[in-house]
């Protein structure tokens, strides 16, 4: 079972924050700390997007990368893209060069200026699918499940209204990522 684990300051933490200082870095100032903001929940969507079937430090390591190469995930900017910018996306080392999330990316800034149309915000529309209560505390990864009811209705959600590329298990990581749930460890001093 893998409980809470000390980490380099002795403070105990989730056991996979411990692998890389990124992984440190990421856990202790970020994941699973509520997060609101056009353009931080794109970029948190697009990121976890990206990051299917890929390691999240690959990710974490490229991020400063996809900022610059999306426009700070500006969404009006990001939804003008064309050929041009797919093709100079392509060819970008600095990121995950995958043509269907690159237009996925796209598209997905495209429905969030849908919503704009319709006087709904990102952040309105991904924080109403947070649970009303906090679950229990995991004690340990094991009693972490890659979906919830809330995240597959947030999928659900967003592939009707357009989003791509944003499964349950892709919504599921974001609502843990943007602090829609708190799944950090019983015993985590940053809980």
């Amino acid at each position: 079972m893998s409980g809470v684990e000390p980490g380099p300051d002795g403070k105990p933490r989730c056991p996979w924050a411990l692998g890389t200082s990124d992984y440190l870095d990421y856990h202790d100032l970020e994941w699973g700390r509520p997060l609101h903001g056009e353009h931080e929940l794109f970029e948190r969507l697009t990121l976890e997007a990206f990051q299917s079937g890929l390691s999240w430090l690959t990710i974490l390591r490229k991020r400063e990368n996809f900022r610059r190469a999306f426009d700070g995930f500006d969404v009006d900017q990001v939804a003008g893209y064309g050929a041009k910018e797919v093709n100079r996306l392509l060819a970008d080392a600095g990121i995950i060069r995958n043509r269907r999330k690159i237009e996925a990316t796209i598209t997905n800034a495209r429905a969030i200026r849908e919503l704009h149309a319709n006087s709904d915000t990102l952040d309105e529309l991904i924080w109403s699918f947070a649970p009303d209560e906090p679950g229990p505390a995991p004690e340990t990864l094991e009693d972490l499940e890659p979906t919830t009811p809330e995240s597959k209705a947030l999928a659900k959600e967003l592939k009707g209204r357009g989003f791509v590329f944003v499964g349950p298990t892709t919504a599921y990581a974001s609502m843990q990522a943007a602090g829609l749930v708190n799944d950090h460890l019983a015993g985590c001093a940053f809980r």
